[in-house]
């Protein structure tokens, strides 16, 4: 096999990230061309060596000299020598699709009810450290393709989100009604972690998006079903707790009404509470203010000191809460016109 003079990679596509040069037969004096956003790595023994950048170069032992290490290049002439080359293409790739094959179980922190979610975006990459994909990634292929790249990080991808899903429900207590409202959030807290796996292989993550996530639609009837009966519990305990503040309230108004000791309407209250809870509170009281109110109203002649003592009851109900201001100016103003 002839010996090559000129090196050189003109990409077709942008899809070609990393290519291989069809021949190993090199030599001194040979014209290395690195266009724009590519390397060029020489190759040899399993090890990515000697790296160059965009430009024309001329291969000596001074700009080869881990290849000159290893091969013990003589100085001078054009001596023969055998390595890869392999063009990387550092273009970044922004158009590169993601979606769970499955369902992703997660635990609703809100509700804590475990939900399947299905998710779907976009990412993109770019090779930054060419030595380091190449040694880690790359091994026999003649060539590489971001779909390969693709096949080859997706497990990864999908792996590490799951986790990451979980986590961001769990840290940011967030329902799994309202993730569709946090899709911005969630992008960053992945596009945060996930980068950090894909530097060790040379690759530079430049952008990962959440476009949607989505419920099967039984279980988001199952969740909005369990939504709607704990938002029926609540406001049942609501009406319950309110319930029995009125009633304890009513209870402590008629205990000091029965301890004003002397009073027409504390003994009356004492009676009251003495005969049992199955009484009405209600009934009660009313009751024993219409007993109050209308002895009078039955006698078909007035009585001053019947009117005296009304209003004495009156005013010591007034005083124990049992009425109110407007009640006791009325019934005054009814007893005083029967006068």
């Amino acid at each position: 096999m002839a010996l090559i003079d000129r090196i050189k990679f003109d990409a077709l596509s942008d899809d070609l990230l990393v290519w291989k040069f069809p021949s190993e037969e090199l030599k001194l004096g040979t014209q290395l061309i690195v266009n724009e956003s590519q390397e060029a790595v020489f190759y040899k023994g399993g090890e990515a060596l000697d790296v160059f950048g965009p430009g024309t170069h001329t291969l000596s032992t001074g700009n080869l000299p881990l290849i000159h290490k290893i091969v013990n290049l003589p100085f001078g002439g054009k001596t023969p020598f055998t390595a890869e080359v392999w063009y990387v293409n550092k273009i970044a790739k922004r158009d590169m699709k993601w979606g769970t094959k499955g369902s992703i179980q997660v635990l609703d922190p809100i509700y804590n009810y475990p939900v399947s979610m299905r998710a779907f975006g976009q990412w993109g990459l770019r090779i930054f450290n060419s030595r380091s994909f190449l040694t880690q990634i790359v091994t026999t292929l003649k060539e590489t393709k971001s779909e390969m790249i693709y096949d080859y990080f997706i497990g990864e991808i999908l792996q590490k989100f799951s986790n990451y899903l979980a986590n961001f429900f769990a840290e940011t207590k967030t329902s799994s009604l309202q993730i569709s409202t946090k899709l911005n959030e969630l992008s960053e807290y992945t596009y945060k972690n996930i980068s950090v796996e894909f530097n060790r292989f040379g690759i530079e993550i430049i952008n990962f998006n959440v476009e949607r996530v989505s419920i099967p639609e039984e279980e988001l009837n199952k969740l909005q079903e369990i939504l709607g009966k704990k938002m029926e519990m609540e406001q049942m305990s609501q009406v319950q707790v309110g319930a029995g503040y009125t009633t304890m309230r009513t209870f402590d108004t008629m205990e000091k009404a029965a301890a004003n000791e002397g009073g027409n309407a504390g003994s009356m209250l004492g009676a009251g509470l003495g005969v049992g809870m199955g009484v009405g509170v209600g009934n009660t009281i009313g009751q024993q203010m219409g007993q109050a109110m209308n002895t009078q109203s039955q006698q078909n002649v007035p009585n001053q000191d019947d009117s005296m003592q009304k209003l004495q009851k009156l005013k010591q109900m007034l005083d124990s809460g049992l009425i109110t201001q407007q009640d006791f100016d009325e019934q005054k103003k009814q007893i005083l016109a029967n006068l």
